[in-house]
């Protein structure tokens, strides 16, 4: 996926057990994070800086979006445990983190695996791609999303 080209149709499960579409968020613009895991100490202080930013969002005029391979039970935990005010998609099939090109090899203890890469997509409200972090590091990320918005 580039930048200027159309996000795909895709549709995630939503930890209420509701389905949220990509489609539906146009006419505003999305921030749509990808995360690697529930309850982790950097994925923890990512959510709450972006939980912490959510009104300076909400008054710009954008909507955020995280995503993680984490089922909808896990998220239904995780943003209750920390009052996350915006939704959570359980991509347990990888559709959007395949769509997104997030999933690449990494390293933990010399131990290799495929695991989702911290990134963040910034989409117009026309559901164009507009701009993306990736390999993302979370101090001082969620605020540079913010600065980027128009």
């Amino acid at each position: 996926m580039k930048i200027g080209n159309k996000v795909p149709g895709l549709a995630g499960a939503l930890a209420d057990g509701g389905t949220l579409k990509l489609a539906d968020l146009q006419g505003k613009w999305t921030v749509l994070y990808f995360y690697p895991k529930d309850n982790t100490t950097g994925c923890t202080r990512e959510a709450e800086d972006f939980r912490d930013l959510y009104p300076k969002f909400k008054r710009r005029g954008a909507q955020v979006v995280g995503v993680s391979r984490d089922s909808a039970k896990s998220h239904a935990g995780f943003a209750g445990k920390h009052a996350l005010p915006f939704p959570l998609i359980a991509d347990t099939d990888e559709k959007w983190c395949k769509a997104f090109d997030v999933i690449r090899e990494k390293t933990l203890y010399g131990r290799k695996f495929m695991g989702v890469v911290r990134s963040t997509f910034l989409i117009d409200p026309g559901g164009k791609l507009a701009r993306e972090w990736r390999g993302v590091k979370v101090p001082g990320h969620a605020q540079a999303v913010l600065d980027a918005l128009p």
